[in-house]
């Protein structure tokens, strides 16, 4: 195996890993670490906690650059009238018309990435830190942001703009000029809304993933208290200022839904518009996980540079459940998930897919540079 000869800490490589952190070799080569880095990083994924992404043992160690997904649509039999005659049922023959179930195909595509990282022989003796609980901590902090980013690339070509759920799972709320309204932000009205474009499937939707800003206003709302000017049925009901309704401004659940804040998620419009704030309402496991093998960590010694080096690589797919990978390519950049023509709906009923695109404002938005 080749040794890299540069150093990580001159041009091309210039950034470097060195100044506050020990030996990488010695915190990657402890048996423990992966399996540690692994578990934090779904330690501190909201969308795993909350249980919108789901481990699927499916799609572990398998092989290929895609998954295939074979699932049965929705069956709905068509009733047949039963009566004591030779003519009886929907073929007029005297015995019932055997009715089938249809099968089709979804595909995910599996993407495999990762990153490297070096340390210098001065850093490990310069710094007295837990050195182990620093890169873990920072690592699985910024994976999970890394796997956030695809997953809404992901989202963003399947129920966005022209994604194949646009037209049935997609609700537009937010203004782009002019005076905003209570009705162009995350109210209960709109969030109501959005959940009954599944119809009677709103009830499988039980999570709500916000930017900041809106969570923001969701927070100032929580913290509102009301009065009235006569304790009367026809007395005016008015905002007060300076009290407080809620014992904790962390919104937890708004509208019945738990809430995932995110500054990750989308933020739309042209220069010079409000700023528009793309949320997800979503059901329990629509989203299922895996990988080809399991967090890879390596490391080698670059004795010119007095440096040691660690390779960080990592392997899973992320898959709506009811929508297909219909690219001919594989091993997509997050901008190739963000294209709505990679994407197809496999369910033809796409109501059954519990994922809702919610656009608005907030007060506490501005204008898109």
């Amino acid at each position: 195996m080749g040794i890299f000869q540069g150093n990580s800490g001159t041009s091309p490589n210039a950034s470097t890993f060195t100044s506050d952190i020990d030996s990488a070799t010695r915190l990657a080569t402890s048996a423990p670490f992966a399996a540690y880095l692994t578990e934090e990083i779904f330690q501190k994924s909201a969308f795993i906690q909350s249980g919108v992404v789901q481990l699927d043992s499916r799609l572990n160690n398998i092989t290929g650059t895609r998954v295939e997904l074979p699932f049965f649509n929705s069956f709905s039999p068509t009733e047949e009238i039963v009566a004591s005659s030779a003519t009886w049922g929907s073929n007029s023959a005297g015995y019932y018309t055997t009715q089938k179930t249809t099968a089709a195909t979804q595909y995910g595509t599996i993407t495999t990435r990762g990153f490297a990282v070096s340390a210098d022989d001065l850093s490990q003796v310069q710094t007295g830190e837990d050195a182990l609980a620093n890169i873990r901590g920072q690592l699985s902090a910024a994976i999970n942001k890394l796997n956030t980013s695809k997953l809404t690339s992901m989202l963003t070509g399947i129920v966005g703009p022209s994604g194949p759920l646009a037209a049935t799972n997609a609700v537009g709320k937010a203004a782009t000029t002019g005076t905003l309204a209570e009705t162009n932000y995350l109210s209960a009205a709109n969030v109501t809304e959005a959940k009954y474009k599944l119809g009677e499937k709103a009830s499988d939707v039980t999570t709500i993933a916000v930017h900041p800003k809106v969570a923001a206003y969701l927070e100032q709302v929580g913290m509102l208290t009301f009065s009235t000017s006569a304790l009367a049925a026809a007395g005016a009901v008015t905002w007060g200022a300076g009290g407080v309704a809620v014992d904790n401004t962390q919104v937890g659940k708004f509208a019945g839904l738990n809430v995932i804040v995110d500054e990750q998620l989308p933020i739309r419009g042209t220069s010079g518009q409000h700023e528009q704030f793309v949320c997800y309402l979503m059901g329990a496991g629509v989203i299922r996980t895996g990988s080809q093998f399991p967090l890879l960590i390596e490391t080698e010694r670059n004795i010119l540079a007095l440096q040691n080096n660690m390779a960080v690589t990592y392997n899973n797919i992320m898959h709506v459940i009811g929508t297909t990978w219909s690219s001919s390519s594989d091993g997509p950049t997050n901008a190739a998930l963000a294209t709505a023509s990679n994407w197809g709906a496999a369910f033809s009923e796409k109501r059954n897919i519990p994922i809702v695109e919610l656009v608005v404002n907030s007060p506490f938005g501005g204008t898109v540079a």
